[in-house]
């Protein structure tokens, strides 16, 4: 069976090598890191990611506007993005315009739920 691409773009790279470890770790999945959010949209086309776990602040170009690029392409624009952030608190977890918001720090058990349950949908 075909593992699950799953992107991560975030500028912690100490948070996507430790994602990428643990969620390989489970066989289920295929994992590519991006650090700068200026290269995402060109590492989605290459990778063709089934899902994209984005943060929102980031130094170069911010998620938001990343996520706009990402469903601007037409190959790309029905590809799940999670918004993987610390601006939020565990208890402000929601659906907004149709992407998820997953609060940093992330326990493997939550990510995992998070992901299987916007692939679902």
């Amino acid at each position: 069976m075909a593992k699950t691409r799953i992107l991560i773009v975030d500028d912690e790279k100490s948070f996507t090598r430790i994602a990428k470890i643990n969620l390989e770790r489970t066989g289920k999945y295929r994992v590519l890191e991006e650090n700068k959010g200026s290269h995402a949209l060109a590492t989605a086309q290459e990778f063709n990611p089934h899902i994209i776990l984005l943060d929102i602040i980031m130094p170069d170009v911010g998620g938001g506007d990343v996520a706009a690029q990402i469903k601007d392409d037409p190959n790309l624009k029905d590809v799940p993005i999670v918004f993987v952030t610390a601006l939020i608190k565990k208890t402000e977890e929601r659906t907004i315009s149709g992407s998820s918001y997953i609060a940093k720090p992330i326990k493997l058990q939550t990510l995992i739920a998070c992901i299987e349950k916007a692939l679902k949908n």
